[in-house]
């Protein structure tokens, strides 16, 4: 099998390059695209190029550290791995490769509900800062089945996506021949034969062990393989949603508590007032709403509405070291890293994961020294040029 030189990767670009590469198009799509028109897509990047720093000069930042604290507890650098349902079919048993880099990285790993690999696999061989991401279905009882689980397996927060009350509208998949669950079409099997490394690597390997993989995170009732219609729940998302869930869920969850797919000040605050310990600034990577802003955008005002309440995490459209260090200026306390480390898995399993991350490494560690910070704790809004045009566009 012919592996990329990952060390030729110089920026998540390229990684991006190397996974187009290697996937079947209807997989890299999947991963890569947004929603309908894909103006939140675009909208996340441009929000970001929008954005300038305010150098500072003639600081000594050569003793620079990018360990930061969340709930206490420290982390090499302050972004994490966001919940990304697709990171097994990259890479065979990819959630372990992922889960692996970023405990050798010091960072936070999130486990997908929908993920291929169990959550007892991930937390028995790997180990590390493990977050639990969580789809509320329709049956309560199955939800709370899986967080009590995620509990037991030893995961320490759980990551509740709020902003996914009904799908995306990615008519391309449609296009590509792809569904939900998978089903075999002449379009996605020609895809899959004229991609020999991606059938042979993952597909092939997960046939020789045991067959095609299976949604093993879900309870019993919708347990199948990704071949395989749901159980008697038919939707794994559920459009009824409300507050009352998330107390419910304050009730039983042992740990840390985030309400991810906010967008809004107010939601932000009833969040904390209904016992959320953090929460999670994100547009689902523009993969639902077309016409939501970009997070970066809304940031600054749920900062001030809730910044000294609660613990705020960013999410979407970051592809550079220079955004982190954006968001982080504009009040987010930790940063997550979705699509940019399934393409360094999808490349070249854990060793491209890590890529990922050494790549976000050095280019935060550049950022911090552009704007004369030695400690992640020492960037703030005072590095931010042009904010009121920011606020204004």
């Amino acid at each position: 099998m012919i592996f990329p030189n990952i060390d030729d990767a110089q920026n998540i670009f390229d990684l991006r390059d190397m996974a187009k590469r290697r996937l079947p198009k209807w997989l890299f799509e999947f991963v890569d695209r947004g929603t309908e028109e894909e103006v939140a897509l675009r909208n996340n990047r441009e929000a970001f190029e929008r954005i300038q720093f305010r150098p500072r000069m003639l600081v000594d930042v050569s003793g620079r550290k990018l360990d930061t604290t969340l709930f206490g507890k420290e982390h090499k650098m302050p972004i994490g791995i966001a919940p990304t349902g697709a990171a097994g079919m990259m890479w065979y048993k990819g959630e372990l490769a992922l889960a692996r880099a970023a405990k050798a990285a010091g960072i936070p790993f999130s486990l997908a509900t929908g993920s291929i690999t169990s959550m007892e696999e991930i937390s028995g061989e790997v180990g590390g800062t493990l977050w639990m991401q969580l789809y509320m279905w329709a049956d309560r009882k199955l939800s709370h089945q899986l967080v009590k689980r995620a509990s037991a397996a030893g995961f320490e927060a759980l990551l509740v996506t709020v902003d996914g009350a009904v799908a995306g509208n990615r008519e391309y998949n449609r296009r590509n021949g792809f569904s939900v669950p998978f089903k075999y079409n002449s379009k996605n099997t020609m895809d899959v034969l004229t991609h020999p490394r991606w059938m042979m690597g993952v597909l092939g390997r997960y046939i020789a062990n045991g067959g095609l993989p299976e949604r093993v995170n879900f309870p019993d009732e919708l347990k199948g393989k990704v071949t395989t219609a749901y159980g008697g729940n038919k939707d794994t998302r559920s459009d009824s949603l409300n507050w009352d869930d998330l107390k419910a869920l304050r009730d039983i969850w042992p740990g840390k508590l985030l309400v991810k797919g906010l967008l809004h000040p107010d939601d932000a605050a009833r969040s904390v007032e209904h016992g959320a310990d953090g929460i999670i600034v994100s547009n689902h990577g523009g993969r639902n709403c077309d016409a939501a802003p970009s997070p970066i955008e809304v940031l600054p005002d749920i900062v001030k509405a809730v910044g000294n309440n609660t613990t705020i995490v960013f999410d979407s459209g970051v592809r550079r070291g220079s955004d982190v260090v954006k968001a982080l200026a504009l009040g987010a306390k930790m940063v997550l890293i979705g699509r940019s480390t399934l393409y360094g898995t999808a490349a070249a399993g854990e060793v491209g994961a890590a890529r990922a991350l050494d790549i976000y490494r050095g280019e935060i560690s550049r950022g911090m020294a552009n704007i004369s910070c030695n400690r992640v704790s020492e960037i703030g809004p005072q590095h931010i040029a042009f904010q009121q045009a920011l606020r204004a566009a």
